[in-house]
């Protein structure tokens, strides 16, 4: 992990340019900021490798084309509406390039979203001027043989530090038809023991498609009940899906 960081701020710190997928406006489809107009800004290479992935093609940051931060404030503009809410900074793991992003941040006036899977908290700690920030919790299913602890320490010392810094953030778990209640409340009560004064949000995403879910959506209310004690829950679909929109 500490590796690919090391190597892709080498890249991107020459000519101070990122290797990006792709920018787009559309409706904000996932967590708490759902609806809102947003542009997206994609950008290739992850430190994970998470099987549920929708965009597989953001993993590898060879899919990326590399752009200038001026080349990406020029796209911003040029894709502006009357309606537009905020920009969102996804990937891939943004946070790969959270100094490109702090020059994209300092030359715009939109508020700031970033989706990140939390396994970098120094970086989030460096990303300035934050107005949202959707922060993954990864469960063991997630990976194919590859998960280990350090996952989830670095996903609690991101946390940790968007509290200390007053930051708006929530925490997104996608879950499965396969995910087991015994899984939810585990990682619920443990997180509760190291936060046991901070009742923050957590949005539980039915991995798409939806259909797979027939007969199967008594688990939304399991969830939600065993997690419930301790945290503001939301149960919240990947509706860009549904609305068949990017």
């Amino acid at each position: 992990m500490k590796e690919l960081v090391k190597e892709l701020s080498v890249k991107r710190n020459d000519l101070m340019k990122a290797p990006i997928v792709e920018i787009f406006s559309s409706f904000q489809g996932e967590g708490l900021w759902i609806g809102k107009r947003q542009i997206f800004i994609r950008f290739a290479g992850c430190n994970l490798n998470c099987n549920y992935c929708d965009t597989k093609n953001s993993q590898n940051v060879n899919n990326g084309i590399l752009k200038s931060v001026e080349e990406v404030v020029k796209k911003i503009k040029e894709l502006e509406t009357p309606d537009l809410h905020s920009i969102s900074f996804t990937g891939g793991e943004p946070l790969l390039y959270f100094d490109f992003i702090n020059e994209i941040i300092s030359q715009t006036d939109f508020k700031i979203m970033i989706e990140t899977n939390g396994t970098l908290p120094d970086s989030l700690s460096k990303i300035n001027n934050l107005n949202c920030v959707s922060l993954d919790l990864k469960l063991p299913e997630h990976f194919n043989k590859d998960w280990n602890e350090e996952i989830f320490n670095n996903e609690i010392l991101s946390i940790k530090s968007l509290i200390a810094n007053k930051k708006n953030f929530y925490c997104k778990i996608v879950v499965s038809p396969s995910t087991s209640l015994a899984t939810i409340k585990e990682l619920g009560e443990k997180i509760h023991k190291i936060f046991p004064n901070d009742k923050f949000s957590i949005v539980l995403q039915p991995e798409s498609p939806i259909k797979q879910w027939k007969n199967k959506s008594n688990a939304f209310f399991e969830f939600s009940e065993s997690l419930g004690e301790y945290f503001n829950v939301f149960i919240i679909p990947q509706t860009h899906k549904i609305l068949n929109i990017e």
